[in-house]
């Protein structure tokens, strides 16, 4: 099999080939990335008109795209980093309260669990051969989590 990948930069060494190799690898995170952006936040449906209500709608919904997509590679790259890592205390102990039907632990799960977790409020079985969750299952898990510590706090404060 031979595989080209054109360009219009110049390439005249195997370094600079593998330059481009790598950054033409990466193309496939930007297309879910964006993704995110278009189909979670739903971006195109803001109609917005004015550049100055645009920009700052825009800067915020990159931001959640960027952590949908944060989340997802890395909980594939790094499963047994612990979840609090990247998810407040609150927040993986609601989740957890709420998937799990029990007490949290003291120690917060690993960030394949919690990613799990949060995937399995957005849809994702967790079946045996179903893989890592994708980022559809993660952006829908995601929205409900602060539901989950409003009513914790609330109930608490009752």
């Amino acid at each position: 099999m031979e595989w080209v990948l054109l360009t219009n930069l110049a390439v005249e060494t195997p370094e600079q080939a593998s330059e481009k190799l790598a950054w033409y690898l990466c193309r496939w995170q930007v297309e879910i990335y964006f993704k995110v952006l278009k189909s979670g936040c739903r971006i195109e449906a803001l109609q917005l008109e004015k550049r100055e209500r645009l920009e700052p709608a825009l800067a915020f919904y990159m931001i959640i795209a960027w952590r949908v997509l944060y989340l997802t590679m890395l909980g594939r790259d790094c499963p047994e980093m612990p979840c609090d890592t990247v998810f407040a205390d609150e927040e993986w102990r609601a989740v957890y309260l709420v998937t799990q039907r029990k007490p949290p632990p003291e120690q917060p799960p690993s960030l394949d669990t919690m990613v799990r977790m949060v995937a399995s409020l957005g849809g994702f079985l967790n079946r045996k051969r179903d893989g890592f969750p994708g980022p559809k299952t993660l952006w829908i898990g995601l929205q409900r989590i602060p539901d989950f510590v409003l009513a914790l706090e609330v109930q608490r404060s009752v």
